[in-house]
């Protein structure tokens, strides 16, 4: 039977503790049984490989804007397509929660979604899905959840806390994107340092450098962030990383932008932010379709596949 996406916004705004609880324990099942060949993907550890076959949709941060969400996936048609095409792939780049006034149904509805399209939907960890020693600022997710779910809230809450763990550092194909939420390890020499890195947690930074770091135009190297965690990286290292793990552009969200996306570092960067309402408020919001099985040299030539909305 064809997934209703409609009704499941509309179950989002009804959902019941029990029943979300049960979907973030389905959803976390899910995520820890995937390995090795899966569909289109390959996962080794927390790197999931897409096959350069089919259509990419790629969504940045939404932060709890539903009706964004609900934008894209409209606009998109993407449903359908994973419907009619198995190698159709999304792929989330983190934060999910904190600061929109959704948050709970945004989680309800993109978790419908993995379990519908188990093998089609791969969900990045965002700074805001990260462990406990790298807190985010502001984190009113568990707030929100008191306020819908009341005495069941902090139980959907730990169970939140576990399906964080289980989310993907970084997605990628292969001679053309690494998609993450920040940035890289900077010190990376493979890609299984990038699969790894939430086990290299906390002795080495890779994961803080995954979840945190920022692309400046203004220096070379590295250069502490003043998010107070991760860093600023320069060319340097982007032109770095990229030859060593065969790719040309660096795909991530994190950083807000005024038209929804930008680009950074000659067009070997792309920012993509699909929260576009309350609190940021700000012009546009903007995602990612793409065929795999084109090559680019840089984001500049991506620009016609980005939708503003």
């Amino acid at each position: 039977m064809p997934f209703d996406l409609s009704l499941t916004f509309k179950q989002a705004k009804g959902i019941k503790a029990d029943d979300f609880i049960y979907l973030v324990e389905h959803a976390t099942n899910i995520l820890t049984s995937e390995n090795g060949q899966t569909g289109p993907l390959n996962i080794t550890g927390r790197l999931a490989k897409i096959e350069p076959v089919g259509e990419a949709l790629i969504i940045g941060d939404l932060h709890g804007d539903l009706a964004s969400l609900k934008a894209i996936l409209e606009k998109s048609s993407f449903i359908s397509k994973m419907e009619s095409n198995s190698y159709s792939v999304i792929v989330f780049l983190g934060d999910y929660g904190d600061r929109g006034a959704n948050q709970v149904e945004l989680y309800h509805t993109v978790l419908s979604i993995k379990v519908a399209f188990p093998e089609q939907i791969i969900l990045l960890r965002g700074n805001h899905e990260g462990p406990l020693d790298l807190f985010p600022s502001p984190h009113d997710l568990p707030l929100q959840l008191q306020q819908k779910f009341k005495d069941k809230g902090t139980l959907a809450y730990f169970k939140l806390r576990k399906f964080f763990d289980c989310l993907y550092n970084a997605a990628y194909v292969e001679d053309q994107y690494l998609m993450v939420h920040a940035g890289f390890p900077s010190a990376t020499r493979t890609l299984n340092d990038i699969a790894i890195a939430d086990k290299l947690h906390p002795e080495k930074a890779f994961l803080t450098e995954i979840l945190w770091n920022d692309p400046s135009e203004t220096i070379t190297n590295l250069k502490p962030s003043p998010r107070g965690a991760g860093n600023l990286f320069g060319k340097s290292i982007t032109n770095e990383v990229l030859s060593k793990i065969d790719a040309k552009i660096l795909i991530r969200g994190h950083e807000p932008a005024k038209d929804g996306y930008k680009i950074n570092h000659d067009g070997k960067v792309l920012t993509l932010f699909s929260m576009k309402n309350s609190p940021y408020k700000i012009a546009h919001g903007a995602y990612l379709s793409v065929h795999l099985d084109e090559k680019f040299e840089d984001a500049n030539q991506l620009i016609s596949n980005i939708h503003k909305f």
